[in-house]
């Protein structure tokens, strides 16, 4: 085995860090033949921790076939251990190649005569139901068991008929009437029927089997009303509902049914738990009456904790499609006021509930219905809703338990939610939050912070109102260096940030200074310096970083830091810019450019070789790519001044037949400048589609240095290259309704500015005149005057997605070529891993991953003779889907021409929304193309048949194509 795992790992390319993963699994099988039962245990339990880190099929084949042996000698303790080790690698068990080698030597075991050890094989075979699902043995063998008289085998039993009835069609069907009988039957216990009735709940594989399985429960409902009985039956019959799809409704009025009429108040809660799952699942399934009924019952019931559960499910509702046709008028009856619905009722008499969770759901219905209904008159309803967000911010603003914190994010995400849709709403919510921030707890002062700069990035009209109040609570906070102290002042400087729009004055920068010298940690400032970065407060961050520098333990973050100082004041310095002052701009982006290149020097050095910061260093060089773009469209617009054209222009323009020669060198340089700003456009595309992992945010913002590009290169084309077939249609403004953040805002309204500029000088004026130069000059000022946002993708990864590749075949040495004849073609295998960081998926997820293959000729054969050449280059493309993180594919290349080709495999993916993302990598393997052995003795042979004329002249010629 160790010998099959080494021989793939050399096949396979992976190099000097593979060759661990055969030491590993060498070192885990040296411990699998102990004598001794702790070593054994011990190497079975590692092996989860190979497949995660080693996780190619070749290596987890060879490793599940050591286990499956230990499971065959070992005692119940160590196939114990397998079977634990099979369940926590149950996403690996795919890539077991030798599937029929693997179960046998499991299987064996099912005929032991301890019912343990078959009890311990029937669990292990269920864990691999996903791979064995037709496997008759397996199936008999759990038929036979669920008629055994030991109790551990006849569970063990039960737990894998229902992993198999999940995957398999056929077994479903066959066990379901034994399943059946064994409920019905009298000889059955009742702890062993609460334990077959979940099995139920796989029988969705088609309509009949659904439906005789519901006919089951539905007779088992009435036959076995005890509470337990009743309890499982009906998540059963929920579950297999939602599977099926087809009996939702039904099941939906049958969980109403016992909500309303059983007495037992278990049973009440698990019909409640039960529609909350159905209403997450399927809320466009739930009719007006449904959701009457259930208002009904919460207004009758005495009971807290059951109005708590019922509201939860009606404010899950509120948040979907089911409030808009709850509120639909039906044709034929007359339209009521939006009072009048038991739903607002229920909900206005919650809001002011003594139970701080009741209070809270019926706040939140209150608030989706006025942001979803709001083609209805809802003033009287909104004020509602508002008092009684006011009411829970006070209650809760004053507890530091866990379930008020709770209970205030529910609360402080309506007040967001209604300050977005319902603006006129915003100014007194923001009043009662500020008022409230003076006397409430640590814990809840955050939370409202983050919701004032939420609702103050939607509606920065509100800002300067918050920042007296703001600052006044700065001066106060700060007693203490606590946790909860730092996280307020980071969480208070963001919203300060955020309120004053334009640069922070200096009364505002030293207050904040003061507070910070006091008290806080490096770490606060840091942070508070990175929101200060984000929100475009480039001095406050410079004077951070500075006052960091001396605090940090490592060199690579004192390279980070200094970096990161170097970039603020460099964009510091662009905030003197002013209008029509083009020589002080040339200063001042000189300037900038100066503490540019200081900083993506330090930000190299700060790169390692786990963390290479490459989209930092991507942004920032292009970001002084760009600023020497812009300087150099200035130098462009005052070379009108300085070099004129000529006297001779204008014949020169007329004898080349170019209009634009008439205005000199300009236009030539203009053109170069247009394609500049192109050039940098494709490249701000390409830094986007290589951010798989970056927040929207982050995105958006490389999108507005994109759209400044080609902004840019329109307007120069616009106004001066080609003025006739200039269109403004695609550039008009789309997303303003839709903006984020206040840098997007100013950015917009820069673009529709300079749109509207060129569109008025745009065919009034012939090019070139001073007003054109000035106008792009002017665009140019505009943009770099906004000032740049680092967002959080600079400075913090909060998903983390890697693709890893294997080749075969692969050479022994990376850089030896593998030989191929060339009447054969290569059979390329790639498989490939996706490796996630700790929070998958956060922003974005795999659809599929895709495969290009390409193959370029490096060097030919030193013999110059005649081959068919056809099929001569390979480029080509494939689409896989990942399963369980894995994905494997092959390509057929032709390699007709003798010689070495480069064979280059390049991986990008494709997310959820169709969009490709170049996320890499790039493997490239070297294959060498030789003349097979045939066709070598042909030609030899025909060589020695020519006439020894013609011998020496193909000599000669060889000699002549040596030089």
């Amino acid at each position: 085995m160790a010998a099959g795992a080494k021989s793939f790992l050399a096949d396979a390319g992976y190099g000097e860090q593979e060759l661990d993963a055969n030491s590993a699994l060498m070192e885990l099988d040296k411990g699998l033949r102990s004598g001794k039962l702790g070593e054994q245990c011990e190497a079975v339990v590692r092996f989860p921790r190979l497949f995660q880190k080693y996780p190619f099929p070749i290596l987890i084949n060879s490793a599940f076939l050591k286990l499956a042996d230990v499971f065959r000698v070992g005692n119940n303790f160590l196939r114990l251990c397998v079977l634990k080790v099979t369940q926590q690698s149950e996403k690996h068990l795919e890539k077991i190649l030798n599937v029929d080698e693997f179960v046998k030597r499991v299987f064996s075991v099912i005929h032991s005569n301890d019912p343990v050890a078959r009890a311990i094989t029937l669990r292990m075979l269920g864990s691999m139901a996903s791979i064995i699902p037709e496997r008759k043995n397996a199936h008999h063998s759990i038929r036979q068991s669920l008629d055994s008289h030991d109790n551990v085998e006849v569970e063990a039993a039960i737990f894998a008929a229902a992993n198999f009835s999940a995957q398999s069609k056929d077994f479903a069907g066959g066990i379901c009437n034994k399943i059946s009988e064994m409920i019905q039957g009298l000889a059955t216990p009742v702890d062993l029927k609460l334990k077959l009735i979940p099995i139920l709940q796989h029988m969705h594989h088609d309509a009949s089997l659904a439906s005789s399985s519901r006919q089951l429960l539905q007779q088992l409902v009435t036959s076995y009303p005890s509470t337990k009985m009743v309890i499982v039956t009906l998540h059963t019959f929920t579950l297999l509902a939602a599977s099926s799809l087809v009996d939702i409704p039904k099941q939906i009025q049958l969980l109403l049914q016992y909500l309303k009429n059983d007495p037992r108040k278990a049973v009440k809660r698990l019909a409640i738990q039960d529609l909350k799952l159905l209403a997450n699942k399927t809320p466009h399934t739930w009719s007006r009456e449904n959701i009457q009924a259930l208002c009904e019952c919460a207004l009758q019931t005495p009971y807290d904790s059951l109005k708590l559960g019922m509201l939860s499910v009606l404010s899950t509702l509120s948040g979907t499609i089911a409030i808009k046709q709850y509120f639909s008028v039906a044709p034929g009856t007359t339209a009521t006021t939006a009072r009048s619905f038991d739903l607002v009722k229920l909900a206005q008499e919650c809001c002011y509930h003594n139970n701080r969770g009741i209070a809270a759901h019926g706040v939140r219905v209150l608030t989706n219905i006025s942001a979803s209904c709001q083609e209805k008159d809802l003033l009287a309803l909104e004020q509602d809703a508002v008092f009684g967000l006011e009411s829970l911010l006070v209650l809760c603003s004053q507890d530091n338990s866990p379930g008020a914190q709770a209970t205030l994010k529910i609360a402080l995400t309506c007040m967001v939610k209604l300050a977005k849709c319902r603006p006129h709403l915003s100014q007194s919510v923001v009043e009662s939050l500020l008022t409230q921030l003076h006397n409430a707890q640590d814990a809840a002062r955050i939370l409202m912070c983050h919701c004032l700069a939420a609702i103050a990035m939607q509606l920065p009209v509100l800002g300067d109102g918050m920042l007296g109040d703001l600052m006044d609570l700065y001066k106060v906070i700060g007693r203490s260096a606590t946790d909860k102290q730092q996280e307020l002042l980071v969480s208070l400087a963001t919203v300060i940030f955020v309120a004053s729009q334009k640069a922070l004055s200096s009364e505002v920068k030293n207050v904040i200074k003061q507070q910070l010298e006091n008290v806080s940690n490096g770490w606060t400032a840091y942070r508070i310096a990175r929101q200060a970065s984000r929100m475009g407060n480039h001095d406050m961050a410079r004077e951070l970083y500075q006052s960091l520098l001396t605090q940090v333990a490592s060199e690579h973050f004192y390279f980070w830091l200094n970096s990161l100082k170097e970039f603020s004041h460099a964009e510091q310095c662009l905030t003197g810019l002013q209008e029509e002052d083009y020589s002080s701009a040339l200063s001042c982006i000189a300037e900038s450019l100066k503490s540019y290149h200081k900083g993506i020097a330090s930000l190299t050095a700060a790169s390692t070789p786990l963390n290479p910061l490459s989209f930092q260093c991507g942004f920032v060089k292009l970001r002084i790519d760009l600023l020497q773009a812009f300087s150099q469209l200035i130098c462009t617009c005052n070379s009108l001044k300085t070099s004129p054209p000529p006297a001779i222009a204008t014949t020169i323009a007329m004898t080349s037949g170019n209009d634009l020669q008439r205005c000199g060198r300009i236009s030539t340089q203009m053109k170069l400048s247009m394609e500049e700003f192109r050039n940098l456009a494709t490249r701000y595309g390409d830094l986007y589609q290589s951010s798989f992992d970056a927040d929207s945010a982050t995105l958006r913002n490389v999108e507005l240095q994109q759209q400044s590009c080609l902004l840019i290169s329109h307007a120069i084309e616009a106004l001066i290259l080609d003025p006739e077939s200039a269109s403004f249609q695609e550039y008009t403004s789309s997303g303003a309704a839709h903006v984020e953040s206040e840098y997007e805002r100013r950015m917009m309204s820069v673009f529709n500015h300079v749109l509207e500029e060129v569109e008025s000088l745009n065919r009034k004026y012939a090019p070139v005149s001073y007003l054109h130069t000035a106008c792009l000059c002017n665009a140019v000022i505009a943009l770099l005057k906004v000032p740049l946002s680092f967002q959080r993708y600079f400075f913090q990864k909060l998903q983390s997605t890697s693709i890893k590749l294997a080749l075969s075949p692969s050479p022994r040495n990376p850089a030896e070529p593998i030989a191929v004849q060339n009447n054969q073609q290569l059979a390329l295998k790639v498989e490939g891993v996706v490796q996630h960081g700790s929070k998958p998926g956060l922003f974005r997820k795999i659809q599929s991953v895709c495969l290009n293959v390409s193959s370029t000729l490096q060097s030919k054969s030193g013999q110059d003779y005649k081959i068919p050449i056809d099929n001569m280059t390979n480029e080509m493309e494939q689409r896989v889907e990942p399963h369980n993180d894995y994905f494997s594919t092959q390509f057929l290349l032709n390699l007709a021409i003798l010689g070495t080709h480069n064979i280059t495999v390049e991986s990008s993916v494709k997310d959820l929304n169709g969009i490709v993302w170049k996320t890499g990598p790039k493997t490239t393997i070297f294959v060498k193309s030789l003349e097979d052995p045939y066709s070598q003795q042909v030609r030899l042979q025909q060589q020695q048949g020519q006439p020894p004329s013609q011998q020496q002249q193909q000599q000669q010629r060889t000699a002549y194509s040596r030089f």
